[in-house]
């Protein structure tokens, strides 16, 4: 574990000898980010993400770039880094595009999957769904996020994937806040199940419109989720 400045433990997730320093650190501060313990618009201080995080200035400088090069973090022309607070509208065009692509990705699944892959798919989500009274938050999400990589794979085309986890790790923070609205979790397994279904039944533009309703539904959640937290910053000032 990792022990932060507010007193909260992250887990760094190491995987034995397999993850570099900076890969260890970038885990750690993107989970940081996501769980908004380093919250949107924060200066990112050398010394102390070092000190905290237990790592030297070099891997970290390396992790602070592998973020930046995925949207989760911002360098100013003065070379300071912070944590990157991306407009409502920012996000809504990232997310239309990431709708495009798991779209396409569920039409070309309805074509070339196995039936192993379809069925893979199945039971992520009903994995997902009897799982739901138990996981905590971020758990929960992981195994959304994962069902997700698991249409795009199953679409079986290797540029489609390589663009769709470049937005995909842009939006992360996006798509778990989105996850965090009360009734989020009800819409998605309804949204889950339709997609599912349309995939069963090979259904090329069922699935591809399941999909964007989907994405479409996390922009509204993100929009709510933005306006909320703008109120609570009024109030507390």
């Amino acid at each position: 574990m990792v022990r932060f400045a507010d007193g909260a433990a992250v887990a760094d997730n190491r995987n034995g000898a397999s993850l570099s320093l900076s890969e260890e650190a970038a885990n750690i501060l993107r989970r940081l980010i996501l769980l908004e313990r380093l919250p949107p618009g924060m200066p990112l201080t050398e010394r102390e993400l070092s000190d905290a995080l237990g790592v030297s200035r070099t891997p970290l400088r390396e992790a602070i770039k592998q973020l930046a090069s995925e949207g989760l973090v911002e360098i100013s022309a003065s070379r300071r880094p912070r944590v990157a607070d991306p407009s409502s509208a920012e996000l809504a065009d990232a997310l239309r595009v990431q709708g495009a692509l798991e779209a396409l990705s569920g039409e070309l699944a309805c074509v070339v999957a196995t039936n192993a892959e379809i069925q893979e798919i199945a039971e992520r989500n009903a994995e997902m769904v009897a799982r739901d009274a138990t996981d905590d938050p971020l758990t929960a999400f992981e195994r959304d996020m994962a069902f997700h990589r698991a249409i795009v794979a199953a679409g079986g085309n290797a540029a489609l994937a390589e663009t769709h986890s470049t937005y995909n790790a842009r939006l992360w923070r996006a798509r778990f806040m989105s996850s965090q609205r009360s009734s989020a979790r009800a819409e998605r397994n309804a949204e889950h199940d339709a997609i599912v279904a349309a995939l069963s039944r090979r259904d090329a533009p069922a699935a591809a419109a399941a999909l964007k309703l989907h994405l479409t539904t996390a922009v509204t959640n993100i929009e709510f989720a933005l306006r909320n937290r703008a109120r609570e910053a009024h109030a507390a000032s």
